[in-house]
């Protein structure tokens, strides 16, 4: 009975240790670019606020409609706009990242089915403390996709 008291207490210790940052972020607005008939790869978009009093990362997503998920960024290299992977999206304690199109995004590679509009995406953020969050990403056309968020003035 000891034993079952002690491993209970260290489920609720291990919950509690990796509740962390997803307990402390919200998303909002996220949607996935609906790609082009045969297109290998697109993008997902949203804002993550930081409500925590600690910085929080994001390191990776992942997602079932794409074989490969990656953090990315676009950067002016001599003067030509590229799309790079970047290693982590830093959220400022009360802050937020804004993933939008020409910046901060999740693309989606090799996607493994087209997809329509309307579709729905889970899209699992893992956080630098091991924690996740998941959220349903919105399938739209890209003309749709341009709209602003919300009220967000970015």
């Amino acid at each position: 009975m000891k034993q079952l008291s002690l491993l209970a207490a260290g489920l609720v210790f291990s919950a509690a240790v990796f509740a962390g940052a997803a307990d402390n972020v919200a998303v909002q607005d996220p949607y996935v670019r609906l790609a082009p008939p045969n297109a290998p790869a697109t993008g997902a978009f949203m804002v993550i606020k930081n409500n925590g009093d600690k910085d929080v990362k994001v390191l990776k997503a992942d997602n079932p409609a794409s074989k490969v998920t990656e953090l990315h960024t676009h950067l002016n290299e001599g003067g030509v706009m590229k799309m790079r992977p970047v290693p982590a999206v830093d959220i400022k304690a009360k802050g937020e990242a804004v993933l939008k199109p020409g910046g901060l995004h999740i693309m989606m590679i090799d996607l493994k089915a087209p997809m329509k509009e309307g579709d729905v995406v889970p899209i699992t953020l893992t956080f630098d403390d091991g924690s996740t969050k998941t959220v349903d990403a919105k399938v739209v056309r890209p003309m749709a996709a341009g709209m602003p968020m919300s009220d967000h003035k970015h």
